[in-house]
């Protein structure tokens, strides 16, 4: 398990260094710096087709940068893998659900929780009493986790059975099994209620509670303004603005790119 005394103090958590991608001729990120301190919701917002999503694969080891650098805790992440960077303490949900679908939601979770268990499938084999002690933990584990996210009572159906709001919020859920420092979370209300934006945004605050930094996609201006610490501004691939909540709504340049006003 990741603690939250693992963080480098005096440093941001994330800090992303001039970081270009090119698709063929086009720039899906054109020199991106950015930087965020432990302990933040940090909201990414901007119009379609802005490169949020890529900047989300460049962070996680998806898509390698053609220039840049992102550095986490102090570590530079180029040379490492995606997996790598899940057990530095970096997790992820994605724009789409993508759960096992036939799967339960306490095994999705547990899922989640590959990358923190030592047992492997010779260990599973062998039955030995500190492998039955490690799946005894992660259970536990994994049902304190859909407690926590308000599942319990899901815990045997089929991920794909349940309404997209649970699906999401179950992803939530199977991100926090690996013990992030810090939880990228892409467009997590796409597809919800009223409802369940309120709930998502009560959640999201509930985790940040228990020491996880968060950067979140999302389109939902009243979620992100509600609840995030700082906002970035991404249009066709720049940065266009960074600030708290209170300076993006004055900033005139994100009224006339991402409001269509000016």
């Amino acid at each position: 398990m990741i603690s939250p005394e693992t963080i480098q103090q005096g440093q941001p958590l994330l800090a992303v260094n001039s970081l270009t991608k090119m698709f063929g001729g086009v720039k899906a990120q054109d020199d991106i710096s950015f930087s965020i301190d432990p302990g933040l919701i940090c909201g990414l917002i901007g119009p379609n087709g802005a490169g949020k999503t890529t900047l989300f694969n460049l962070i996680t080891g998806i898509y390698a940068p053609d220039e840049g650098q992102v550095l986490f805790n102090g570590k530079d992440t180029r040379k490492m893998a995606v997996h790598q960077r899940v057990e530095a303490g970096i997790a992820r949900t994605f724009q789409h659900v993508e759960l096992f679908g036939s799967m339960s939601l306490l095994e999705n979770v547990l899922v989640g929780m590959h990358v923190r268990t030592r047992s492997g499938f010779w260990g599973a084999v062998s039955r030995l009493p500190w492998v039955m002690r490690e799946e005894k933990e992660a259970l536990e584990k994994a049902e304190a986790l859909l407690e926590f996210t308000g599942l319990m009572d899901y815990a045997h159906h089929p991920a794909g059975d349940l309404p997209v709001g649970r699906q999401k919020t179950a992803e939530i859920a199977r991100a926090l099994a690996s013990d992030p420092l810090l939880l990228l979370l892409d467009e997590p209300a796409a597809g919800l209620n009223a409802v369940e934006t309120e709930a998502l945004g009560q959640l999201i605050e509930q985790v940040k509670k228990r020491g996880v930094t968060m950067m979140l996609v999302e389109h939902d201006m009243s979620l992100a303004m509600g609840i995030c610490d700082k906002l970035i501004v991404l249009d066709q691939g720049s940065k266009l603005a960074e600030g708290t909540p209170r300076e993006i709504q004055n900033d005139e340049a994100v009224m006339a790119a991402y409001l269509g006003q000016g």
